[in-house]
């Protein structure tokens, strides 16, 4: 299976990594919130999942730039982003405090 890349993005998942086994927790459709209120609902849903999956659904126009950012950012793993279905895997980080 190829890893599927936003635009001008890397890759996600490591080397190896089995993407058929990616599951996650729970499933979030944020449909097409403004990035700005996602990333608030997403802070608040991961800490309650240190070191577990969401699959985020996110229409929004600017989801692809913003949501692989904001992992970036807040040292959340962006596991795989799917264009495909607007969908995003995310592993919380067990670190919360």
């Amino acid at each position: 299976m190829d890893i599927v890349r936003a635009p001008s993005a890397p890759p996600y998942g490591p080397a190896g990594f089995d993407m058929e086994a990616l599951e996650a927790s729970e499933t979030y459709d944020a449909g097409h919130m403004g990035c700005g209120e996602l990333v608030m609902v997403l802070r608040i849903r991961l800490r309650t999942m240190p070191g577990r999956v969401i699959r985020v659904i996110a229409r929004d126009s600017g989801a692809p730039e913003d949501i692989p950012a904001w992992c970036r950012m807040t040292r959340n793993e962006l596991l795989r982003h799917e264009p495909e279905s607007h969908s995003f895997w995310i592993r919380s980080r067990t670190d919360w405090s």
